[in-house]
């Protein structure tokens, strides 16, 4: 299964916001871009756009963010770090998935100051549970 959030970069570079393959969802390198092409210049806020088109995604492939097992977050200035990390921990906190912080140094676009991918199992409860 196939799911695209209706990014311009989907058709032009060729990438599904998402795929499903069995009880496994990946989901693409995911920027801060609200529907008309902006994009909020404070990190927290762009970390908190990229997951909700991670959810978004992640929930029309069957999952949910209890499901994510893995992220991958690519700050543009690690200066960010912990603006960008206090809000991943708002919301993968209790699910505690395995997680990298690579600090790119730059990404696609020079407005963007995160970028992240995720991947879940479906079905796949959290520690503890």
């Amino acid at each position: 299964m196939l799911v695209s959030s209706g990014s311009p970069f989907e058709s032009t570079i060729g990438f599904s916001r998402a795929v499903r393959v069995g009880d496994r969802v990946i989901v693409s390198g995911t920027a801060p871009i609200w529907p008309d092409g902006s994009c909020d210049p404070d990190s927290a806020m762009q970390m908190r756009r990229c997951l909700e088109i991670i959810i978004a995604a992640l929930r029309e492939a069957g999952a949910e963010p209890g499901d994510v097992v893995r992220t991958r977050v690519y700050l543009a200035d690690g200066a960010d770090a912990a603006a960008i990390g206090a809000v991943h921990g708002e919301v993968f906190g209790t699910i505690r998935p395995a997680s990298t912080m690579i600090i790119a140094g730059g990404l696609l676009d020079p407005r963007w100051r995160v970028e992240v991918e995720a991947e879940a199992v479906i079905g796949h409860s959290p520690p503890g549970e």
